[in-house]
């Protein structure tokens, strides 16, 4: 199983970006996947987490309204669209998936298998 999360960048506060995460390796169309942030320093903490067909998504108390998850399973890639960006949200983002056959939505990281490289954003004030 490949992620390959791309995107991030430097960005001023309040400015956007969007990620992207491409899977390859798995049955992307039913897989749970998730976004989440390690800041330096700091624990690797949960951002979004969606369910197969998205209908079922997560977020973070702190980027609700501002991020949005979106998932093309025909593209086998997940999204995830970042406005008016804070500085505390510099981090590096990575993307995960549960196993094969895993429906549970869930926000605890340790309950996904495979984890993407990582992309960092930076956000200036």
């Amino acid at each position: 199983v490949q992620l390959q999360a791309s995107g991030g960048g430097l960005v001023q506060a309040g400015g956007s970006l969007r990620l992207s995460c491409a899977a390859s390796g798995l049955t992307f169309s039913s897989a749970v996947m998730g976004w989440f942030r390690q800041a330096p320093g700091k624990a690797r903490e949960f951002v979004v987490v969606t369910s197969w067909s998205g209908g079922i998504t997560h977020y973070a108390d702190s980027v609700r309204g501002r991020f949005t998850l979106s998932r093309d399973n025909g593209k086998n890639t997940v999204y995830l669209q970042m406005n008016n960006l804070k500085p505390e949200d510099t981090a590096v983002y990575y993307c995960a998936a549960r196993g094969a056959g895993i429906t549970v939505v869930t926000r605890s990281r340790q309950q996904y298998k495979h984890w993407g490289q990582g992309t960092q954003v930076t956000v200036s004030s």
